[in-house]
């Protein structure tokens, strides 16, 4: 079921500590016509923050049809001021396989409105917003409220400092700065990789889940994440390097290249992800193996450096193994987390 609506009606939400800007107003999300205008901010912050990343109108329509347990007039929040958007947020309440319960929250807001309260007003509806969500929900788990910064948006890093959120993890986006004088790596034996079937794209995904199931973080899958990750403009299985052995799926990365981003950079970078081995096939060359093919497929198609984002507390030896190929951290993520008390309004 999808998620967003072509046409939805909109829903002013109060933001209780909402500064005196003439002019701003909060709501939830309106439709298909937002969309645009979501876009246009999501790059904006993204270049004033050194966030080489761009996002396009079918990825964002993609990301926002497929999100579980998410109702868009409330779990967005868009921030006008004199009917232009100049930020919006989003939030989520997902369950770690260990029984923690994130509430996960993320805003963006262009620069010309920062440094006004406009930010610390959205924090503050995400939080609220969490609570009630929570409240809900049965009783159980231990729940921290969670959001993920890069290192350029530092006006983000200080506010949630100042609410009392902690540095808990840290992450890297790594680069291979050219494809050129590649390792030799050869597939451990009796191991093949062969394109995936239209068929066989769920058996991948599962695939990918139970690998990652080890790592820290881990979120187990709900079925909007498989249609959000097929339906991905970016995915295209052509370029991923799937290793079978027998009809039993052993390791996988999943390549993929990213044109708007390439040519708003100027430059020519292949994305070696979702780099995963599953439990019995592990500790046999078999992911260095994949990563070299991968890194030959991409100078095959034209590109001329390669990038993937890693956990850098991994205890797998990840990052290891990225370094041994060439792989340089170009920019740093930290993750925060904090404790979330339910107030007695919530319940």
């Amino acid at each position: 079921m999808s998620a967003i609506n072509p046409k939805t009606t909109t829903r002013e939400i109060e933001v209780l500590g909402a500064p005196a800007v003439p002019g701003l107003r909060f709501r939830g999300f309106g439709g298909d016509g937002d969309l645009p205008r979501m876009v246009q901010v999501f790059n904006r912050c993204a270049a004033a923050d050194r966030i080489e990343r761009v996002t396009t109108l079918d990825e964002i329509r993609n990301f926002y049809t497929h999100q579980p347990n998410f109702d868009p007039s409330q779990d967005l929040l868009l921030a006008e001021v004199d009917d232009e958007l100049v930020g919006y947020g989003r939030v989520a309440i997902r369950e770690e396989a260990g029984g923690l319960r994130l509430g996960l929250h993320w805003a963006s807001l262009v620069p010309d409105w920062r440094r006004r309260g406009i930010g610390g007003a959205m924090l503050a509806a995400a939080q609220r917003r969490l609570r009630e969500i929570a409240a809900d929900l049965p009783p159980g788990p231990r729940t921290l409220f969670q959001s993920n910064l890069a290192e350029g948006e530092v006006g983000a890093h200080a506010l949630l400092q100042r609410e009392g959120y902690t540095p808990t993890r840290r992450s890297f986006v790594m680069a291979r700065p050219d494809l050129d004088h590649l390792p030799k790596s050869p597939l451990p034996a009796g191991l093949v990789v062969r394109t995936a079937r239209r068929e066989e794209y769920r058996k991948v995904f599962e695939a990918d889940s139970e690998a990652f199931q080890d790592h820290w973080g881990y979120i187990p899958p709900a079925e909007e994440d498989f249609e959000r990750w097929l339906g991905e403009p970016t995915t295209d299985p052509g370029l991923w390097q799937v290793a079978w052995d027998g009809d039993e799926v052993a390791g996988m990365v999943l390549n993929y290249i990213n044109a708007e981003e390439n040519t708003r950079y100027n430059r020519s970078r292949g994305y070696t992800e979702d780099i995963c081995v599953r439990r019995p096939w592990r500790r046999r060359g078999l992911a260095r193996a994949l990563i070299v093919r991968s890194l030959a497929m991409l100078r095959d198609r034209g590109m001329s450096q390669a990038a993937l984002g890693v956990d850098a507390e991994n205890l797998t030896g990840a990052l290891g193994l990225y370094e041994s190929l060439g792989y340089r951290p170009v920019q740093r993520w930290t993750l925060y987390r904090k404790e979330m008390q339910l107030h007695r309004s919530d319940r």
